[in-house]
This record gives C-alpha cells, structure tokens and sequence, in this order.
C-alpha cells in the first residue's frame, strides 16, 4: 500500500544499531546502504553502532545491548536538536521511546523502529527445537531469560515507536495486527542488492555440487536438517561439498557437529571479507538457507543476484522474495528430506539450475538501493508529518 506524503524535505537523521559497524555485518552493511541512499537524496545521516558507545571487552556480553541501548538514549537527548528523527534498529530504541513517552514528545525527535523479526516467532519455532534436543540456545534457562529481559524490550521497542520499517510482511501483518500500530506508521521495504553480486556464472554439469551455508553459525538456521540431509546426499553424491561460510566461530566446532562421516564433505571458513562475497557466491553451485527463522536474509538476495538457485525455507522474509520453481525453491522448514530432495533435483539438472538461477537474477534487478532508500525516505518523512500532526 503506498502512502501520500509531501514534497521531501532535508532530514536529519540518526540511524543506529547495537551491532559492530564492520561492514561484514548483515544489519550494519544495511544501514549504511540505506544511508548511503538518503544521503544521494540530500538528507544528512549520523550512524552510531556498539564501539561508538560502549567499550569493547569492558561490560559484560550478556547486558551489552542494554547499556548501548540506555547509552544511545542519553546520546539521542544530549543531541535531540541536531536531529530530525532517528531510525533504530530493535531492541536498542527502547529506552530513547520510553523517555520520549514519558515526555510527551516535547522536543525530541520521532523514533521509527526498524524490526528484523518477531520475538514470538521465536519462541513458538525454538521451543520446538528444544523438545528434540535441538536448540542450545533454548534451555528453560535461556526461555526464562527470554520471557524475563529479551521478549520485554523488544516488546517497548514496538509499544514506543512512532513508526516502523520491517523487512518481511509477516511482521508488517503482525505489528499491526496483534500491536496495534497504524498502517500508515509501518512500511515493509526489502532490502536491496548491490551492483557488484552481479557476477558472471557459469552453470557445470558435475556430479560434485559445491553447496553454500553464508552466515552466523546458529541453532535457528536449519544446521540441525543440514546435517541429516547431508548424511543422504554423501551416498548419491560422493564428491559434494559444504561450504560454511562468516559462521564466526572456530572451525573445529562447525566440524565437531558434523562428525567423522561428514568431516572431508565439510569446508569452514569462518570468515569473509565483505569485498569477496560476490566470489565466494561464484565459487559455489547451490545457496542452501534451511533457516527456521529469519527476517529477509541478506545472503539469499545476494546469491540470488549472482545467479545461484536457491533452496530456502517458506518462512519469515523469504516467501516474499523467492517464488517456488521460479527463481529457487521453498521447502517447508524442519525437513531433511526435503532438503535432500531439493539438492538432489538442483545436483542432477544443470537446466533446472540454470533455469532458476537466470530468473533469481532478473528478479533482483528489481531489488535496487535505490528503490529501498525512496521508500525508506518516505516512511520517514510521513512519520514526521503525523508527529509534527500530533503535536498541533
């Protein structure tokens, strides 16, 4: 649904996330490429990421987003006047929405939250995991946790925006739906793709696919369905391989899950430059994302632009990139099988991998920064002017 706003005007905005600002990162390379894109459009972007206000090393893991978020606050205060609004990603805007709440507006600037994804689905997907043994991140510790410090802010950052930029439509749905907030205040822009991952591919008949996991190395992302699959694919295709791909985490551990059997199919690198993604994207044959939850990743629009078909899972942000067996394949999330099926069809037909690699391409020609930032750019603004409204 697109909004009426008027003509745009210079803002000044903050854009801020309490994550590292290496641009290996998949939420802070999207914020500087929506800034990068307000800025061309004549507005002015302040970024602050983790270092820029809390000490590396010196608060504890546990409570660093906390204090960034509490820290972040007082900074948006102390320099509310430089500021036309601020975009923060979820949950750090929490403690900046409560004191604008508390003091009813006044003259600090409208808050627009940017969510990648739903706490409750999170809850509903992992405590399934945890019932088979396989989520170590949710033990009825860390549910505790979660209902006591994690679902709690997440849940301010939401009941304290003014506005809010999400990458999927089920949390667009969601967020007015079961929060409440107006439609106009909620924008679903998908992120874009930069014009380098548009790289030549070359589509080979071997009967050794190189498949690619990209990403943090997490319970949530399908690990679990790869595993079993993969122990199914070595007895068809001898020769595949597994490459994982900025896991951030020692080598040894990614090799200790997949075991003996699986070691010499399993290839780890722990790390990638930002600069070499799109040649690691044309170094592989198959983007395999089993992901039980996400918001949009940005590893399946980027490998999709190289022209690598996709396996993914039909959950969250991906449904409303990937169509099935036109530009990849979805497959329900939870299902080896699955996924050994899909391997194997995509293995076995170059033409197939062809035939959905060509159509992931053109689709994300469509997908520009461009496009985003002007969306972006008029989410903004329409929040201004409904705050700006309100206050009359």
């Amino acid at each position: 649904m697109e909004h009426k706003s008027s003509p745009a005007i210079p803002l000044r905005v903050l854009m801020a996330s309490g994550v590292p600002k290496r641009r290996e990162g998949g939420v802070a390379a999207m914020i500087y490429n929506f800034g990068r894109e307000l800025e061309k459009r004549g507005h002015q972007v302040t970024y602050v990421f983790q270092e820029d206000l809390v000490t590396p090393g010196r608060e504890s893991g546990r409570f660093r987003e906390l204090v960034f978020s509490v820290r972040l606050a007082r900074y948006i205060v102390q320099n509310r006047a430089k500021f036309s609004i601020v975009n923060l990603h979820a949950p750090a805007g929490f403690p900046y929405g409560m004191r604008r709440r508390w003091h009813g507006g006044a003259d600090y600037p409208p808050y627009v939250m940017t969510l990648h994804g739903l706490e409750e689905r999170r809850v509903h997907v992992m405590s399934r995991e945890a019932k088979k043994g396989q989520a170590w991140t949710f033990s009825w510790k860390n549910r505790a946790w979660h209902r006591l410090y994690h679902q709690p802010r997440f849940s301010k950052c939401i009941k304290t925006a003014d506005g809010a930029h999400v990458g999927s439509r089920d949390v667009w749905n969601m967020l007015q739906l079961k929060y409440d907030l107006d439609s106009e205040r909620v924008a679903y822009i998908a992120s874009g793709v930069e014009p380098r991952f548009f790289v030549p591919r070359e589509y080979r008949a071997s009967d050794s696919p190189r498949l690619l996991y990209a990403g943090t190395w997490l319970d949530q992302r399908g690990i679990y369905y790869i595993r079993e699959a993969l122990r199914q694919i070595i007895q068809r295709f001898p020769g595949v391989t597994m490459t994982f791909a900025g896991g951030g985490v020692p080598a040894e551990v990614i090799e200790s899950f997949f075991g003996a059997a699986l070691r010499k199919h399993v290839l780890v690198r722990p790390v990638v430059a930002a600069e070499r993604m799109p040649e690691l994207y044309a170094e592989h044959d198959i983007l395999l994302f089993p992901s039980l939850m996400e918001g949009l990743p940005t590893v399946v629009l980027e490998a999709m632009a190289s022209g690598m078909p996709v396996i993914t899972t039909e959950t969250c942000g991906m449904p409303d990139v990937v169509e099935h067996e036109y530009n990849g394949l979805l497959l329900p999330p939870a299902d080896a099988a699955a996924i050994e099926a899909a391997v194997a069809r995509l293995a076995s037909s170059v033409e197939l991998r062809q035939k959905l690699g060509a159509a992931a391409r053109e689709t994300m020609k469509r997908y520009t920064w461009e496009r985003a930032g002007i969306q972006l750019e008029a989410l903004l603004q329409r929040v201004r002017e409904l705050d700006g409204q309100a206050a009359k």
